[in-house]
């Protein structure tokens, strides 16, 4: 039984389900190619009390992975049942209950994989993430590791990486974070969860990365040079896969798109009218038929090799205050087809600094037209302080616009006697600053404008970023957040390096898309894996129905080394009206740094405009 209590308490009726609290231990972080080495589930009623308990070893059949972090050796994995003996125990425990665990995702899609080996159906319908739900009530720790949070709700931790002692604890953090979610009157972060019975969800083998720099259009009677980018259409004489093997082979770069960047269409119907040559005749890219193109393959001149950029001078690490850098002019996407619609904000951002602080105000607005709150934040964030979406309890102070009073959360900001302001509070000379509200003791990470930059820290154990997006529950309309890895043609190098919900994860698994609850999404970038040719990650939001971001209200923007560590940057992005896609954020190469931008730049048009200018074939 649990030591730190035997029931959950649950303080409201809607946070009231059967609960299946999960821990496993790994040995990696890739489902589909790593293994579970442990599983421990814990289940509780709607009332809080506790129904059963299971955990076991299981015997992977391939090496453990990291026995340092794990503890679990080949030799105590040996006797274990492997996972398709237990698969139907475990799946007893889950089926009919919301599955629970910290990093959520993480856990069902490990789970998700074991089963689909086991040919057996994973019977999850929703879940819920503690992280996620600590997100939204962001208590004041240094970060959000299960040891941060156990130690803040007074939770013993004894064995940690030790399955089963983990979903001990995560069952205290868990009761002690619903009660806090109830005195706030959020609302839990359910996530439904798609039916995945085969491991056809799997990315597809990454294609090689071209090593070397495009040289731009083929030259009339020229020869073709490595690093040229290729696209082919109509049916060949020789078989696609053997003439895609020799172009890469020669050093060509295959695309399955054309763009304006396109070096020369290879095609057997001159009058063609499909997608490709249509696009190659509106950018006027050459076009060549097979039997000229076979000729040129056969010397191809050498072109400038992708450089790999030499380490970055050691920078501070990622908990400590970013250096902003001043705004950058905001990205403008070079397309064809539709054209970008005007943006309807200032090209670039004020040059105020943004200021990082251990106690930083965090002010939550209510009321007000959209644009009248968006001033609001903007002039926030002026100050050097954080604006909040949603009441949590690092909100130090509220300001209240016109119609405000009625917001529903303002009977909860009077019961935490939270301190309420007019809105020419904002306008005052700053004072010193007097947060009676507990706050993190660690930085809050720098405070973004739009435009805004600051140089990424380097990592000494590895180089993945976590990108989250997080908005204000709706109830209409469903926002999408994707990401585009580009080249230095600011264009994917294929289909795979557009991530999205129906393609999460790119073929080389350096980005991954997450989805941590109904109003929040994340990103993780591992740039240790993105190839030398990748020169930025994109980063966008689009919504699903009629809205448009005006109806929508901000999106708060966060980066940290982890989803769990502290925040390193962070940014309220608002100005958007009209728009129906919004650029959120990118991180790109400068010389030996990466460096992240708050963008928040929108476009009139769906998403499909946003994916037909980075050279992604929409069927």
């Amino acid at each position: 039984m649990l030591s730190v209590a035997p029931a959950l308490d649950v303080p409201r009726p809607d946070h009231a389900h059967d609960w299946a609290l999960v821990d496993v231990e790994t040995s990696g972080l890739v489902p589909r190619r790593d293994r579970i080495l442990s599983v421990a589930v814990l289940t509780f009623g709607p009332d809080g009390t506790q129904t059963g308990e299971f955990s076991t070893l299981v015997n992977p059949g391939c090496d453990p992975g990291p026995v340092h972090v794990h503890g679990l050796t080949p030799e105590r994995l040996a006797g274990a049942p492997t996972f398709d003996q237990v698969a139907e125990r475990v799946g007893a425990l889950l089926r009919d209950r919301v599955l629970v665990a910290h990093n959520a995702q993480f856990d069902y899609d490990f789970l998700a994989h074991e089963f689909a080996r086991a040919r057996l159906h994973l019977p999850v319908t929703q879940r819920l993430c503690t992280l996620a739900l600590n997100r939204r009530v962001e208590p004041p720790t240094d970060d959000l590791s299960l040891a941060s949070l156990a130690a803040h709700y007074g939770v013993p931790q004894t064995r940690a990486h030790d399955a089963l002692d983990d979903t001990r604890v995560l069952a205290g953090i868990f009761r002690a974070s619903l009660t806090e979610a109830a005195r706030l009157d959020l609302p839990l972060p359910l996530v439904p969860c798609p039916p995945r019975q085969d491991p056809q969800f799997a990315p597809n083998p990454p294609k090689t990365p071209c090593a070397f720099r495009n040289p731009g259009r083929l030259e009339p009677g020229g020869p073709l040079v490595q690093g040229m980018k290729i696209a082919i259409t109509g049916e060949t004489t020789t078989a696609r896969a053997e003439l895609v093997g020799r172009s890469v082979g020669a050093g060509l770069n295959m695309m399955a798109s054309v763009s304006r960047h396109t070096s020369v269409l290879v095609t057997n119907e001159a009058a063609s009218a499909s997608a490709k040559a249509r696009r190659a005749a509106a950018e006027g890219v050459p076009v060549l038929d097979e039997d000229t193109f076979l000729r040129l393959l056969e010397d191809v001149r050498p072109g400038t090799p992708h450089v790999k950029q030499s380490p970055a001078p050691t920078a501070p690490p990622a908990t400590a205050p970013a250096e902003v850098q001043a705004p950058e002019p905001l990205p403008v996407l070079a397309r064809t087809e539709p054209a970008p619609a005007a943006v309807t904000t200032p090209p670039s951002a004020p040059t105020h600094p943004a200021v990082a602080a251990p106690r930083r105000r965090r002010v939550l607005v209510l009321g007000g037209t959209h644009e009248a709150a968006s001033a609001a934040r903007v002039r926030i964030v002026e100050r050097g302080w954080a604006a909040a979406l949603n009441l949590s309890a690092s909100v130090t102070d509220v300001v209240l616009l016109p119609g405000g009073e009625t917001d529903r959360r303002m009977a909860r900001v009077t019961a935490l006697e939270l301190p309420v302001h007019a809105p020419d509070w904002l306008g005052a000379p700053p004072a010193p600053e007097t947060v009676a509200a507990p706050a993190r003791t660690g930085t809050a990470g720098a405070v973004l404008p739009r435009g805004g930059v600051v140089d990424l820290p380097t990592l000494p154990s590895n180089g993945r970023w976590h990108l989250g997006a997080s908005w204000a529950r709706q109830s209409d309309c469903e926002i999408d957040v994707v990401a585009f890895v580009l080249d230095e043609d600011e264009q994917v190098s294929c289909d795979g390096d557009f991530v999205f919900y129906g393609a999460p994860e790119s073929p080389d698994g350096a980005v991954r898309l997450l989805c941590d609850g109904p109003t929040e999404q994340s990103v993780t970038v591992d740039l240790t894996v993105l190839p030398p040719a990748v020169r930025r990650v994109a980063i966008a939001a689009a919504i699903d129905g009629a809205a448009v971001f005006g109806d929508i209200g901000a999106v708060q923007i966060t980066l940290a080394p982890g989803s769990d560590a502290p925040v390193t940057a962070q940014a309220t992005l608002d100005a958007a009206t009209s728009e129906r896609t919004l650029l959120l954020a990118e991180l790109y190469r400068r010389g030996p740094l990466w460096r992240f931008r708050a963008v928040g730049q929108g476009y009139d048009q769906g998403l499909e405009g946003l994916v037909r200018g980075y050279g992604v074939e929409v069927k």
